[in-house]
């Protein structure tokens, strides 16, 4: 039964008293600075309201290769060579909701659809750190993908979009000394959005210098399907980090991007380490208490342990593997991500390791036990950085994609780090037992 409380006068005393204030004025001090650290990119009211509450999808994955292997000390590894982004489609429907943000490019809603490839949704930024994409030009990337620059549009290169003409000379500096009335582009934007046009003669520095409120004026404010992508000059020998919020632009839409194999990125991926271990026993969601984990995520280290619904694989192999557990993703969230963007999916990923990098996790995925059969997934994460604002990275769980599959006695690749955990100690009464 509730007990009546009789209002007291006294008992607001207390909201007077000095460490009551104290309090207040911390918490208020606490407010501000969060609100501060978003003023620059947020709109007013969108910081509390963009976390997504999607989790990862649990779809059957198929138990045959999806993607072409080679093996690594008898495990099978991804061929590189032969993998791009149009290897990876979605299983599923999905999308994110992202803080709204003043950015030229930057979308608050990434949108995907079953059949869909990963190069369709993921963005350049969103690799930055471990492929080094941005220090591509287009000149090289239709080297390596084999498309042909010169029948391309413009409007294929999203990033030309949100370019200004003051943005674009700075990452071409050649095209200041362009005559406006040959650069066809550039010509049109001025004869639609400035009311006195341009001389005959008149070089692009001249007209910038001219007219400062060009800095305002995106590239976009014209149709660009109507010019070849080569209508600019130089465009094709910058880099993709000179643009102004490269970042920003879906892989399809970096024009030839998607056909590149991972093995020709600025950054490789290889394998972290040479570990190797063999898949022993494929146990289902029933066990329990699994105490010798080798995975986890980067923020909670890669020995999380398992209550319940303890899927996973348990391993054999040499320097103590033996009995050490990979535990299912599919069952099992572990802490991810960092940053405004790491509170997405409620802060949470599956469970795995990152025996190739930062680029993706892998996660066991399916158990069988009957045939002693796994499949593996793939999940990427979200990061969105500029130059003057870092929202992070969100947990890897944009997937899931399908990866390598094994069988009972197959040989896995671990990667590293791998912190063994020993084995627990006999209590007396096991001791007894054995003895």
């Amino acid at each position: 039964m509730l007990k009546k409380t009789n209002h007291n006068p006294k008992n607001n005393q207390s909201l007077n008293h000095p460490k009551t204030n104290l309090k207040y004025w911390m918490l208020f001090g606490l407010l501000a600075s969060l609100a501060m650290h978003g003023f620059l990119a947020f709109r007013p009211g969108d910081l509390l309201g963009f976390f997504l509450n999607q989790k990862a999808t649990a779809a059957t994955l198929p138990n045959t290769p999806t993607i072409p292997t080679k093996l690594l000390n008898n495990a099978p590894i991804p061929d590189w060579d032969n993998i791009n982004f149009q290897s990876f489609v979605f299983f599923s429907d999905g999308s994110i909701e992202l803080p709204k943000a003043r950015i030229p490019g930057y979308k608050s809603k990434i949108i995907w659809q079953a059949g869909q490839s990963l190069d369709q949704v993921m963005e350049l930024g969103d690799f930055e750190e471990v492929f080094g994409l941005e220090n591509f030009s287009l000149k090289d990337i239709e080297r390596l993908s084999g498309i042909t620059l010169k029948n391309t549009k413009l409007s294929d290169f999203s990033i030309a979009k949100w370019q200004t003409l003051p943005e674009l000379v700075q990452a071409i500096p050649e095209l200041a000394d362009e005559q406006v009335i040959d650069v066809l582009p550039i010509r049109d934007l001025v004869e639609q959005t400035l009311s006195r046009g341009f001389t005959q003669e008149q070089t692009i520095r001249e007209l910038i210098q001219q007219n400062p409120e060009l800095k305002d004026i995106e590239l976009g404010e014209i149709d660009l399907s109507k010019y070849k992508l080569t209508s600019i000059p130089g465009i094709e020998n910058a880099q993709l980090k000179e643009f102004s919020n490269w970042q920003n632009a879906t892989i399809s839409k970096v024009p030839g991007l998607n056909k590149v194999s991972f093995n020709n990125f600025p950054i490789t991926t290889v394998p972290q380490g040479n570990i190797v271990g063999k898949v022993d026993l494929p146990l289902k969601e029933v066990e329990a208490n699994r105490q010798r984990s080798i995975s986890g995520s980067y923020q909670e280290g890669f020995n999380v342990s398992c209550s319940q619904n303890c899927a996973h694989i348990e391993l054999s192999g040499s320097g103590g593997l033996t009995g050490a557990q990979w535990m299912s993703g599919q069952f099992q969230q572990v802490r991810g991500g960092y940053g405004i963007l790491g509170r997405l999916n409620g802060g949470k990923e599956p469970t795995g390791r990152h025996p190739f990098g930062k680029a993706f996790k892998q996660v066991i995925w399916d158990v069988n036990e009957k045939d002693g059969s796994i499949t593996t997934a793939m999940f990427f994460r979200i990061c969105k950085r500029s130059l003057f604002v870092d929202f992070g990275c969100s947990p890897y769980f944009i997937g899931p994609f399908t990866f390598i599959p094994y069988k009972e006695k197959s040989y896995i690749f671990l990667g590293t780090p791998l912190n063994i955990p020993q084995r627990p100690k006999a209590n007396l009464v096991q001791r007894f037992i054995n003895s």
